[in-house]
């Protein structure tokens, strides 16, 4: 069983967490329920699965779980989008969010593709 709080992926995912956990405070008390909770169950979903994976035996379900965690980062993706466009974050808040996305995606791509590549 591997240790999750070693990996620079999940470091990184939690750190977005945080961030997003941060931001959303400062959303509008009509989007409580609404983008506010789904924007911090998929920023919270990618270090869970990072950490989920870890737990587990199999390179198959170790991959799958990693897959998961880039769906979820895809989500946030696209959330902090929504949310730039409503006016509830900064442009510059948006491009630095979206660049930690993105490199959690290609670190997650990129340990996903040498699994496979040793199948």
């Amino acid at each position: 069983m591997r240790d999750f709080r070693e990996l620079k992926v999940w470091e990184k995912a939690h750190r977005l967490a945080l961030q997003v956990s941060k931001i959303t405070k400062h959303f509008p008390s009509n989007e409580q329920f609404g983008l506010t909770v789904q924007l911090r169950r998929a920023a919270a979903s990618i270090p869970t699965n990072i950490a989920e994976s870890c737990g587990r035996d199999s390179e198959r379900e170790l991959c799958r779980f990693r897959s998961i965690a880039g769906r979820s980062a895809s989500e946030v993706e696209y959330q902090l989008l929504l949310a730039c466009d409503l006016n509830y974050i900064l442009d510059e808040t948006h491009r630095e969010l979206t660049q930690q996305v993105n490199e959690i995606k290609r670190m997650l791509n990129s340990f996903i593709q040498k699994l496979k590549a040793n199948r």
